[in-house]
């Protein structure tokens, strides 16, 4: 499944992409650094984009371009609690180290200190130069405090009267207008409080959704795709679940606002950040890649029964998931898949279907996880078995197999005391190249036998060559076809092997 964009003729991913998540405030930071002078996205070197493009990145996302919103900075600089994380992650920080959330946004333009709109039309050229897609970020639950809707269009938004400030004011934001008092609800999802520096629109204003869809055309001019924020907040019944006691009886909307967003943009990949099972729901309406959530908590929780039934879609499904190991979001890698786990986990998530999607530090198994109310964190040294493993790892996945051949769940069958339970075992296939992965997520070893049958010859001898451990293995024809491979794996190992015939040029 290519991407294809109709702004730029011809112009498009690859299929099964890879996507690099950048903190542009943090790069443009560090880079300023590095080269002693003030930079902006106009003055990036061409050789950070030719770096990325030649770890065979396909889409960058420039996560936090848009206006930053001064209320939301004020917020947390202002608020003691986030003061022990500021501590921990950059000492000694200053006032000036605070910004504004990327998510507290007051305006679809570009934030000064990343650049203008030329500055980030030029970026998405250098990009598409190299055959990388740019994608930005769609923020549709809510806005910051300090949007010009609050004092243009407070009608945008979910309202509450004065006795429901007077007894819970943690929950509202109280805007002053000529016309008195108006109390603003802060946006939330339904599991956790109120973010403090944005305010919740109202999903079923069919005018916000129109001035909703306006902005999101504009994106779209300027971009190939879009991350789309808590997008299942949008859904309508979702929406209503949280907020229907503050409605007043307004109905929904007949369509749901992603039917309406793909209709305005239909060249614009849409990413879904999404969770609670909405991943197919999200899909449905238009939207091309889902965050694959289910799959992160279950390789977490080393839950095989969970992987491997979310494994077992068609390969249609499986590659409109967007895979991770981290995000912005989540804790940093090394927290949650140590790198005795990295091999087996990394090869996983790294070489299924869908997007595959890596995080700025992610690379260099960076530990510090920096808040994004934070311009830059403390300097840290890149962890060398990060640097050495996510390096062969996207060198071995940029072969075309991987994005253009047919991918297969494949079973192991018993053989030996070791069960083959742990191992999830899979291949990629074109009509000139074969790979077989095989990851053991767990911590014990595990071992069974893979049945080739009528795929090999029984005259032929077979190489295979595992790219991730540099390991050759020379396997005959006959035992591969009437026996079947036999693969063995200790805890949270992994091969990829590359299958060729002995002797063929």
């Amino acid at each position: 499944m290519a991407i294809s964009n109709g702004v730029s003729a011809g112009f498009c991913a690859r299929s099964h992409p890879h996507l690099y998540e950048i903190n542009t405030r943090t790069w443009l930071e560090q880079l300023s650094a590095r080269q002693k002078k003030l930079i902006t996205l106009a003055d990036v070197p061409d050789a950070e984009w030719d770096a990325l493009a030649k770890l065979g990145f396909n889409i960058v996302w420039l996560m936090g371009v848009w206006k930053r919103s001064e209320e939301s900075r004020r917020i947390n600089l202002e608020n003691p609690a986030n003061f022990p994380q500021f501590d921990c992650v950059l000492p000694g920080w200053k006032p000036e180290d605070v910004i504004s959330s990327p998510y507290a946004v007051a305006g679809y333009v570009p934030d000064v200190r990343i650049g203008t709109w030329d500055s980030l039309d030029a970026a998405r050229e250098k990009l598409r130069q190299r055959s990388m897609m740019l994608f930005l970020d769609f923020v549709g639950n809510h806005t910051a405090l300090d949007h010009p809707w609050m004092r243009e269009h407070p009608e945008f938004y979910v309202r509450a009267g004065q006795q429901d400030f007077e007894q819970n004011p943690s929950l509202y934001y109280q805007l002053k207008t000529p016309q008195g008092a108006r109390y603003i609800a802060l946006a939330k999802d339904p599991y956790f409080p109120p973010w403090i520096d944005v305010a919740q629109l109202n999903h079923f204003s069919p005018q916000m959704r129109a001035a909703q869809l306006a902005d999101l055309r504009t994106i779209a001019s300027h971009c190939d795709g879009v991350r789309c924020d808590m997008a299942m907040l949008q859904l309508n019944d979702i929406f209503a679940g949280i907020w229907q006691r503050l409605l007043g009886g307004t109905q929904p909307p007949a369509r749901e606002f992603w039917t309406e967003a793909r209709a305005t943009v239909p060249n614009l990949v849409l990413l879904a950040e999404a969770y609670w099972g909405t991943e197919q729901r999200l899909l449905n309406l238009g939207f091309s890649f889902a965050y694959d959530k289910t799959l992160y908590d279950a390789v977490h929780d080393i839950n095989l029964q969970q992987v491997r039934a979310r494994l077992a879609g068609s390969t249609e499904q499986q590659s409109h998931f967007a895979r991770f190991m981290e995000n912005h979001d989540e804790p940093r890698r090394p927290e949650v898949f140590g790198n005795e786990r990295l091999a087996a986990d990394g090869t996983l998530l790294g070489t299924l279907p869908g997007m595959r999607f890596y995080h700025q530090g992610e690379l260099e198994g960076r530990r510090i996880r920096l808040p994004i109310t934070l311009r830059i964190a403390a300097d840290e040294p890149p962890d060398p078995v990060s640097v050495a493993f996510f390096r062969k790892i996207l060198q071995i996945t940029q072969q075309d197999v991987f994005h253009e051949g047919e991918w297969k769940l494949l079973e192991l069958v018993p053989e030996g005391d070791a069960s083959p339970e742990g191992l999830i075992v899979y291949e990629w296939r074109l009509p000139k190249a074969w790979k077989v992965i095989a990851a053991n997520l767990t911590g014990s070893a595990a071992q069974g036998r893979l049945r080739l049958g009528n795929q090999v010859s029984s005259k032929q001898q077979y190489i295979f060559y595992d790219e991730l451990n540099d390991e050759k293995y020379l396997r005959s024809g006959e035992e591969l076809h009437n026996v079947g491979l036999f693969i063995r794996r200790e805890g949270f190992q992994a091969h990829i092997f590359d299958v060729t015939i002995a002797g063929a040029p």
